[in-house]
């Protein structure tokens, strides 16, 4: 088999299924990772093979998570060579062979965590960053990626274009987040660049800022409220702050971009006040049934 056609052949697959560039980019890294530890013709790798490349992996200390990545690539890739006809034995990466992962509860801020945050971001840039996480529940990713036509200011609405595995949505943006943005804006400095978001300072002033420029000022700022938070905490912040306000879980499905709803179930395993809530409204009726035997006996 020439793999190297191959390879070339299954990136274009790829382009043609509309992943994303960074998608294809990872898939491909992790593939190379095993094309270069395999000591074998690819059509010869066996279920057995594929055993040991999972305990070099652990020996690597990878996580659970990481080595699940590079046993779906290797997967996927075998699957293509069969669809194409370019391979005639079974795939070696059987369903089911991944490693078992934990299944952490999603973290997020308290309302004191959250203003105790807040209070050290005197930056207008950074503050409107942060509300749209906070409040609309975009993805650092999406922030960075935000340009002024995916914002309609008279309906309150941000279209989030190609999000996580291509999907567009639409999110809703609060009244304070809404002021927070248009006070950047009044500041921000004018150029040709649609980004919304862009580099204060340095050389790459003007530009757009990258993911990781977010992350770091997160970081920054976690420092400086003396807690431990993330990006991502926020996205969690809000979808645990409006299930306790009485929304629906498909309702935040939608806002988070969900591709399934077990992943927005998670959240009703740490909204305590939803749970509490239910559990009194609930154990109310019991004992009312309970009073209302009695008094009849």
């Amino acid at each position: 088999m020439d793999l190297t056609n191959s390879i070339l052949s299954y990136r274009r697959f790829l382009k043609r299924r509309n992943y994303s560039g960074n998608t294809i980019r990872n898939y491909l890294n992790t593939l190379t990772h095993f094309l270069v530890w395999v000591r074998v013709p690819i059509e010869e790798v066996t279920p057995r093979e594929i055993g040991h490349y999972i305990d070099f992996l652990l020996d690597k200390r990878l996580t659970a998570k990481t080595i699940n990545c590079h046993l779906n690539s290797v997967r996927q890739f075998y699957g293509y060579l069969r669809t194409e006809g370019r391979l005639s034995s079974d795939n070696p990466v059987k369903e089911g062979r991944g490693l078992r992962m934990p299944q952490p509860l999603p973290k997020y801020l308290k309302d004191e965590e959250v203003e105790a945050l807040l209070k050290v971001v005197p930056k207008l840039r950074d503050r409107a960053i942060f509300m749209l996480m906070l409040r609309s529940g975009l993805r650092v990713a999406e922030v960075a990626h935000l340009k002024f036509s995916a914002i309609d200011f008279r309906r309150g609405r941000i279209l989030v274009h190609e999000g996580k595995g291509g999907k567009d949505r639409a999110v809703y943006i609060s009244h304070d987040a809404l002021r927070a943005l248009v006070e950047y804006l009044r500041v921000r400095p004018p150029g040709g660049v649609q980004h919304v978001f862009l580099v204060e300072k340095g050389t790459y002033r003007g530009q757009p800022l990258s993911v990781r420029g977010i992350q770091k000022r997160m970081e920054y700022y976690g420092r400086r409220a003396r807690l431990k938070t993330s990006c991502h905490h926020l996205r969690h912040t809000m979808a645990t702050q409006i299930l306790n306000a009485g929304a629906g879980l498909v309702t935040i499905q939608d806002l988070l971009g969900h591709r399934w709803i077990q992943s927005t179930q998670r959240y009703c395993k740490v909204s305590n006040v939803k749970v509490q809530q239910d559990y009194y409204k609930a154990m109310e009726k019991l004992l009312q049934a309970h009073e209302g035997k009695r008094d009849d006996g």
